[in-house]
């Protein structure tokens, strides 16, 4: 990832509703989710979250199926493993022994940690 991607990706993470609907994307990771549900789940009006969603995507991060008239999203995770990748590639320059708090957050399976 280059840099001008990641700052775009910042930039559509940067805002508190879009941060919200990647977090619930990433937790289900595994299946899309229509975006009738997102917008049930988040309380967020679909004029709103259509627009929220757009730059999501535009930014790379999400991905989007139609089916019908109903479109689903998943979060983009090969997309999200090069953003940090990008943050971490030069981390303590080399010395993989001042990484490991980092290391462990990345190990941790709820992120946080143990």
């Amino acid at each position: 990832m280059d840099q001008l991607k990641a700052i775009e990706a910042f930039a559509a993470l940067a805002q508190d509703t879009r941060m919200s609907i990647y977090r619930l994307l990433v937790k289900q990771a595994k299946s899309s989710v229509r975006a009738s549900e997102i917008s049930e789940r988040l309380g967020i009006v679909p004029s709103t979250l259509s627009g929220h969603l757009a730059i999501l995507r535009r930014a790379g991060l999400l991905k989007s199926t139609r089916h019908q008239r109903e479109i689903r999203y998943a979060a983009d995770i090969a997309a999200i493993n090069a953003l940090v990748s990008f943050l971490l590639q030069d981390c303590c320059d080399g010395q993989m022994e001042h990484c490991g708090e980092i290391l462990t957050l990345l190990k941790s399976p709820n992120g946080q940690h143990a």
